[in-house]
């Protein structure tokens, strides 16, 4: 762990966490995005730790900062943050505001230890389980990534599995897994190794806001600066709210933990399960959304858990747990770290660092979060404008860095076109992602599959592990519904 304490380590490491803060605290700009735009910067980091640091740094701070401006303006800077519009925004109207963002602060930090604890524990007995897993049982397990992708996405179902099937499509681009025959590069060199994952990620998450924001208007600022939003409280204070509720915070931070770990369910699932199962199991369920503080403490110990929670499935079985995750396996794989139940014998140390980065980024995120707290007025004055084209600079520097190509470009330029369409039609772009990112190994684990059973498809179904997986995946129609029915109604 001492070598993540040195200088040439923590500055970009706290930097990256601020420049997380400020993209989560920003209305409009998501955790995923964060996390795209700052991993090309990664790479020119000297050593793989450090920009693993950054990557994660940004991941939980992103998360953290989207309910500044969900607390102040009712706007949630992620979707992770919605929840934090009722009972927060209700305490800020009440000039609690300060207070508010206090007791988020300390619940994301404790909230994201609570998880890191369970990843560090749960993590290595699920590896030497899935180690017993061939290619039958991970060709099942990918297919119940996608579907709970699919069935738990914004809109509906058959949105979110049109959105999988179409980025399993793209994954197809480039030369055959088993083959090698060129597929759909119609004669481009450049296509032979696929679509460039990050390139398409930016595009998604960036330039397609850029696009919704030219196309919806830019107005001079990105809002005002709160009333009342001098610092009424200290640290203290929001310790000892906290302390009085160590049992939700508990409670929630093992639900965000269960929750994040469920493939395609993410951070805000995460939190509105955790405020709905807090507000029917508290004697003052009443009084939530009128401004209780366990209704801040709820969510916001739930969706930094999660953020931890989906490291279990991604470590363990390169199953990425969100979008966010989808990007880190992403640039796990470019950095040469394969994740997967073997990693936990044959590359150990670098599992351990990433246990080490996980742990010291709560503890970082409290000065940095406090910081971002001060700065939120700053930033809520910079003109719209202003920040989209930063953005927009980003993810041109971003995209081209990575191969020195102007092809990536092109492909960024292309899927930011896609992805504004594909919102605008409320196609959730999640699906797409872990359909780019598990569509390769759904194809391959079944065609080695195939060619293992001489093309009997009676492995498949035959296996105990695959029927227990089968089993899931029925699950994974009748669960999201009833996650659903946490989630209050707002009026």
């Amino acid at each position: 762990m001492s070598e993540l304490l040195q200088f040439h380590v923590l500055i970009p490491w706290i930097l990256g966490m601020l420049f997380g803060i400020f993209v989560g605290a920003t209305p409009g700009l998501t955790a995923t995005m964060a996390v795209a735009l700052i991993v090309p910067v990664s790479f020119y980091m000297p050593d793989p730790n450090t920009g693993l640091a950054m990557i994660i740094g940004v991941s939980f701070t992103a998360i953290f900062a989207g309910d500044i401006p969900a607390t102040y303006l009712r706007i949630p800077g992620t979707p992770a943050s919605a929840a934090a519009t009722l009972d927060g925004h209700q305490l800020a109207r009440q000039g609690r505001g300060p207070f508010a963002l206090k007791v988020d602060l300390l619940c994301s930090c404790v909230g994201g230890l609570i998880g890191v604890g369970l990843l560090m524990t749960i993590a290595p007995q699920l590896a030497r389980f899935a180690l017993r897993f061939s290619n039958f049982e991970y060709f099942w397990l990918a297919i119940l990534g996608l579907s709970m992708s699919a069935v738990v996405s914004t809109g509906n179902t058959r949105r979110g599995f049109m959105a999988a099937a179409l980025g399993m499509l793209l994954a197809t681009i480039g030369l055959d897994i088993i083959s090698g025959a060129q597929r759909f590069t119609f004669g481009n060199a450049e296509l032979m190794s696929g679509l460039g994952f990050i390139p398409v990620m930016i595009g998604l998450f960036g330039v397609s806001e850029v696009i919704r924001s030219v196309v919806a208007g830019l107005d001079n600022t990105m809002g005002k600066t709160p009333a009342g939003s001098a610092d009424e409280s200290n640290l203290r204070t929001a310790g000892g709210a906290l302390w009085s509720h160590k049992g939700t915070v508990a409670k929630s931070s093992l639900t965000g933990t269960v929750i994040g770990a469920l493939p395609g369910a993410g951070a805000d699932i995460a939190a509105w399960a955790a405020y709905g199962l807090e507000q029917r199991t508290s004697k003052r369920g009443a009084q939530f959304g009128t401004g209780e503080v366990a209704g801040v403490i709820a969510p916001t110990s739930a969706n930094n858990a999660a953020v931890a929670g989906a490291w279990i499935p991604a470590l363990v079985f390169g199953i990425p747990g969100d979008a966010v995750t989808a990007i880190v396996l992403g640039a796990l794989m470019m950095y040469e770290i394969r994740p997967g139940p073997l990693i936990f014998e044959q590359n150990p140390e670098q599992v351990s660092q990433i246990f080490n980065i996980a742990l010291i980024t709560q503890l970082l995120l409290l000065p940095c979060g406090y910081l971002g707290l001060r700065l939120f007025g700053w930033i809520l004055k910079l003109p719209r404008s202003l920040v989209m084209t930063g953005v927009l600079v980003f993810s041109t520097v971003g995209a081209f860095s990575l191969r020195n190509s102007l092809f990536d470009v092109t492909v960024m330029a292309v899927f930011g076109v896609v992805g504004y369409f594909l919102e605008a039609k409320r196609m959730p772009l999640a699906p797409l992602i872990l359909g780019l990112i598990l569509g390769p190994m759904v194809e391959e684990n079944f065609r080695t599959g195939l060619i293992k059973s001489e093309g009997s498809f009676l492995p498949f179904l035959t296996r105990p592990i695959c029927l227990v997986l089968l089993a899931l995946l029925m699950l994974a129609f009748v669960v999201p519904p009833l996650l659903r029915r946490f989630k209050p109604r707002q009026t």
